[in-house]
This record gives C-alpha cells, structure tokens and sequence, in this order.
C-alpha cells in the first residue's frame, strides 16, 4: 500500500474539477463551521440523492470548515481512504478464500492468503480507479466501498459464529453488517443500498456453491451442523435474519428500480436529457462492456471525466455494436449463473459486478457513463486471476464434488506473470496520477482524447483562455458548435474567447441566441456566466459586449421550453435580468425582475440575495421594498423534498435562521435608508 501512495502522490497536486464546485462551496454557505448551529446546517445541507449524503459532507470537515480552500487536504485523505479499501478488499479476500478453505481437507493457506493479497493489489493498483481517488466529490463513491467491506466482513464473521454455535454474537455482527453499514453506506451515495444484494451474491454463488458441491466436507447443511453441536434451530435463525437485513432491502431495491423503469418508459424522463429511458437501457450494455475493456485491458488514459459524446442507442441495430453489448452481457450473467459450482470464484466476481452496477447502470435516469461506477463493482473481479496465479485450490469446485487443485506449468511463470501484472498496473497509474497533477495538460489531453466531447473542448478552451491563449480556444469551440448548436458551454465561452481578442463576430452573438433558446439545460453555467460578464461589461476591450447584447441574450433563454420546465431556471433568468437592469443603473426595472424571479419560486435565500444587491448599488429603499414582497409572498413557499432537504429546512426553522438574517439585513438597509434621507432630505 505504501508503493501505491507514492505511485498515486503526483495527482495530490491537481486542482478542482467541475462537480468539486458543486459540493465543497456549502463548506462557506452559511460562515464557517465552527459551531453546532453552523456544523447541522452543513451536514444537512446535502441535495445529492433524499439522503444528502451527510456522511460524504462529514468526511469534507477532516480537510476544510470553510470556503474557498485548497484542494491539497481533500486529495490526501481521499488517498488515504483508497489504500485503507484495498486493505478491507484484502481481508474480505482472505476470509472469503479461508471460509471456503474450512470446507475442505487441506490445512496449507499460503496460497489462499497470497491470492487476497494480489487480488486487491491488482484492484488497488490499477489505472481506471485514479479518476475515483483524485476526484475529490468521489469520496461520495469512495466511503460506500468501505462501509461495504467493512459490512461484508463482519457478515461472514458472525454467519461463521452461528455456524460455530454462537449464535447471539453472530446475529449481532450480522445486523451491524448487513444493517448498520448499509445503513452508513446509503448515507454516503444511494448505491450503498446494494451491500445486501452483494452478500447474496456471495452467499448463494460462492459459499453456498462449495457447501453444496458434495465433498465430504461440505455435506447437507442439517448434517453437517449437528455433527459440529449447531441446532437445526440457529440456522433458521440466520435464514430469518437474512431474509430481514439481506432479501427484504434487495427486493425493495428491485422494486424501486422496476418502479423507475415503469415510469420511465411510460411517462418519460426529465426533458433534460436528450434520450429515453429506452434508449438509456439500450446503451448501457455498451458502456458496461466498454468498462470491463478497461478492467481487464486496462491503459494509461482514459477520457476520464467527460462522456458527454457518448451517442445513445436508438434501436438494438444503432449504433451497430448495441446487440453483440447487449448479448454479451446476458452471456455473462447466464454462463456465471450456469457455471456457478463449477468456477464459484469467477462466477461470483461477474456477478458481483453485474449487482454493484444495478443501481446507476440501470432504470434511474443518471447520465449514461462515469469511471467511477465500476469502484466498488470491481472489487472482486480480479480475485479469480489472483487465485489461478498462486495455486489457489478454490479456483474451481466440479458439480461431482472434486476440488480441482490448479498447478503451476512452471514454479516461476506464474510469479513472473503476477509481478509484470502489478508493475504495469503500477507504471500506468503513476503516469495518470501524474496528469491528474497538472491541470493545464490534464485539459489538452482530455480534449485530445474526446474531440466530439463539448464538455472537453471547453475545458481545455477555458484553460486557453486563462493564459491568454484566445486564438486557440476560439479554433477549437468554433467547429464543434457548428456541430453543436444547442450546446451552451460552447457559445458562451466562445464569446469570451472572441471578446478577449477585441472583436466579437456578430455570427457568434447569433450562434449564442440559438443555442440558448434551444439547450436542454444550462446547469449552473448560465449563471455563473452571466453574472461574471454583467460585472465586466464596460473593462472589457470588446466593444460588442454591451448591455443590450446581455440583454438579447437572457430574451432568447426565456423562450426555451425545456429550461422553463425545469425548477428554478426562469427565476435565475429574470434574477440575471434584475442584475443587468441594476447596472445599467435601472433600479426600478431591477426590482421588478427580483419581484417577478422571487415569485417563480418563493424562497429566502434568493429574496435576501436580491435585497442586498440593491442595497449595495445604492438603492437600500428598494432592498426594503423588496423584502417587504418576500414578506406577502412567503406563504407560497413550496414545500421541500422529501428527505434531507425537508431536514435542512427543519434545521433552518429551528434555529429561526431565515428569520435573524432577514431582521439583520432588513436593520441595515432601513439604516442606509435613514443616512440616505438625512443627506438629501
């Protein structure tokens, strides 16, 4: 493991990326965090799944209690929590290999312990995982691994307690297994939920697969427990817990998933996307296979974070590779169904697999591709690899009963073989660790290796810009967004590339319009964009960029159709409106798109916001005024979600949060008000 942290340490370097922005900056939201009121604001605050995965924003604390902040921290401890899961990884192995190993004769565990060391050495080694580990939002991918592992452990400790007559502790370490780390699991990512369903497959494709195989070691269950002092009695107590803690959450979860599916394909998905759930069943299939290529033929880099240009499956013929993905992965599944006696180990790391990419590779309408779905899935995949190349008896059970003991061709080959493995495994992911270090070539390569990419393109387009490098970033969104014209994070960038050189062409303006009218959804971009360039309007040395240009632009996304579908976009709209009126030094225009924004969407984060900027440019009367209208409105305030964020806003109304900084700003602007009087009466 110690290899693995310098081979990884060049990556610590690296900056911030893209979802980083999303989730670190609730760090400062409210002040830092160095109080209870302050610290249960935070950890509510989450909004990814109903959870919020509050046990993700714990873990943030270890590295910062404020924002902004520098990335290095985040990094280290996601390092830190990558070898302590291949630690886990290699426990689970062993214990997996040493429980099979009890069921038969043989005594000798070397061979059983050096394959669960290699196992996760290959697993903690390899290339694909550098994306997971250096990506600081990913610890939310990272923490249900180990939260996993550790359930899984404790498990198959407490099943082979019960199987040993000690019943009462191994109940209890079943439920903290099965119930208490799922439980953690699920409030650090929603796919924590799986940990149940991975332990049937264990149960049923590996364990149960040697116990019922016909070795003398492993006769009838009933049998073999009395001859050992186990009542018939505790085993139906393990069925019993297991059909609580293992097959009740599994089928709620398949439950949900065909729930989705039903509703997907009925009633459509969000207008957002631009597939189907159809289309995104239809697709998966390919990026699986495309994810067990890079698993087991793994390179130095990958497109990394940008997937955007992955083109969906419209039918089982386009593209032409959807129904040779589509076969294979029902090969896999039904040949590891099959074979489960006979390769036990190899059809439980398949199947393993198959389960832990259940969730996000499936019916719930996540973008079609990410790396770091295959972190925990993969876990067991190399387990049997590792077995076949220490001479591991438990490579394969026949259905007659007969172990199969696998023996070295040669007593050097397969060690050969296992350190060539490791020290491919370990060049290449230094080399991605590497890149992961330097932001600058992290974006030219990315680019280079997704040129249909527009998330891609505008990455390294932004890095571009930065160094004052406008000429090329303008050569690379230019073609792209001609393919591309509804593509947003092309068109706004390219104007500011243009506009960086003096000259904005009129064709870019009308490019812009288009695409701005025609986006399935801006994201955060609109604003953040908007918002930067208002402020600069007038420094900048292009003379096209003028309010009115702004203007136009914020027309054409009010008549979008998809954006006014989705919740809160027309109120950042007519709030960047408000914010363009306010500097062009139209105060009353400015409050009468704040009004209209507040009441898209009545909440007090945006009325106190609103508020401020006109107390800030000078109008602090109007700020009132403004409150004064949150203040009639605010009893159509929406309801929120169920989950965290009805939490949060429990936490909020507890602490009359909203309440004292409304009195607080409504004191400072009444104030500015009175001096303002005073000095023109």
């Amino acid at each position: 493991m110690f290899s693995t942290g310098l081979l990884l340490a060049p990556g610590l370097h690296g900056g911030f990326l893209f979802d980083d922005y999303g989730s670190l900056p609730v760090l400062g939201d409210t002040g830092p965090i160095h109080s209870w009121a302050t610290f249960w604001r935070y950890i509510t605050s989450g909004y990814a799944d109903p959870t919020g995965r509050p046990l993700a924003l714990l873990s943030f604390l270890l590295d910062a209690r404020d924002w902004p902040a520098i990335p290095f921290p985040f990094k280290r401890t996601n390092l830190l929590l990558h070898l302590l899961n291949g630690g886990l990884l290699a426990l689970l192995l062993r214990q997996l290999g040493r429980h099979i190993q009890n069921r038969f004769a043989q005594h000798d565990s070397s061979p059983i312990d050096k394959a669960a060391l290699l196992g996760a050495s290959i697993w903690l080694l390899h290339p694909l995982f550098v994306s997971t580990t250096l990506y600081i939002v990913q610890r939310e991918a990272m923490l249900p691994a180990t939260f996993t592992l550790i359930g899984l452990l404790l498990w198959l400790h407490g099943r082979r307690a019960i199987q040993q007559g000690r019943t009462t502790a191994g109940l209890m370490e079943i439920v903290a297994g099965l119930g208490g780390c799922t439980s953690l699991a699920t409030l650090s990512k929603a796919n924590g939920i799986l940990l149940p369903a991975l332990a049937l497959v264990i149960e049923y494709i590996l364990l149960r697969s040697y116990e019922s195989a016909g070795h003398p070691a492993t006769a009838p269950a009933n049998v073999k427990a009395m001859r050992h002092g186990i009542r018939w009695d505790d085993n139906k107590t393990y069925r019993n817990t297991m059909l609580l803690f293992a097959w009740l959450p599994t089928s709620m979860v398949a439950a949900y998933l065909l729930q989705q599916g039903w509703s997907g394909l009925i009633h459509g998905i969000s207008s957002a996307r631009p597939w189907t759930l159809g289309q995104r069943l239809l697709t998966e299939p390919r990026v699986l296979m495309d994810y067990l290529t890079l698993l087991w033929m793994p390179r130095p880099f990958t497109p990394g974070l940008f997937n955007d240009q992955i083109q969906a499956s419209t039918s089982l013929w386009s593209p032409i590779t959807t129904l040779p993905a589509l076969c294979s992965i029902v090969a896999l599944i039904a040949g590891s169904w099959r074979l489960r006696q006979r390769w036990p180990s190899l059809a439980t790391g398949i199947l393993f697999y198959f389960v832990g990419q259940s969730l996000e590779s499936s019916t719930v309408a996540l973008e079609l591709y990410f790396e770091h779905r295959n972190y925990l899935p993969a876990m067991l995949l190399f387990w049997p690899l590792a077995l076949w190349l220490c001479d591991a008896y438990v490579v394969t059970v026949k259905i007659t009963g007969r172990s199969h003991v696998s023996r070295a061709t040669s007593r050097l080959a397969k060690p050969a073989l296992s350190a060539l493995i490791l020290l491919g495994l370990g060049l290449m992911t230094h080399a991605r660790a590497t890149l992961w270090g330097d932001s600058r070539d992290q974006a030219m390569l990315w680019a280079a290796l997704n040129p249909n990419s527009p998330r891609a393109q505008t990455y390294a387009a932004d890095i571009e810009i930065a160094n004052n490098q406008p000429q090329q970033a303008i050569a690379r969104l230019q073609p792209l967004l001609t393919k591309y014209p509804d593509q947003v994070q092309l068109a706004l960038p390219l104007i500011s590339a243009e506009c960086q050189t003096g000259q904005i062409d009129s064709a870019t303006i009308r490019a812009a319009r288009l695409s701005l009218s025609t986006a399935r959804d801006t994201g955060a971009l609109l604003a953040n964009w908007f918002n930067q360039t208002i402020n600069e309007i007038g420094t900048t040395p292009c003379p096209q960029l003028t309010y009115d240009t702004i203007d136009s632009l914020l027309d054409s996304s009010l008549t979008n159709p998809y954006l006014s579908a989705i919740q809160g976009r027309e109120q950042d709209i007519y709030h960047l409106k408000g914010h363009l009126a306010l500097s062009r030094g139209d105060a009353q225009t400015a409050l009468n798109d704040f009004n209209h924004a507040l009441d898209l969407q009545v909440r007090p984060a945006i009325a106190l916001e609103q508020a401020a900027m006109l107390g800030s440019a000078g109008h602090p009367r109007l700020g009132l005024i403004h409150l004064d209208h949150y203040d009639a409105e605010r009893n159509q305030e929406a309801q929120p979600d169920f989950g965290m964020p009805r939490l949060h806003d429990w936490v909020l109304r507890r602490q009359q949060y909203w309440p004292r900084e409304i009195m607080h700003l409504r004191a400072t602007l009444q104030s500015d008000t009175t001096r303002q009087t005073s000095r023109n009466p």
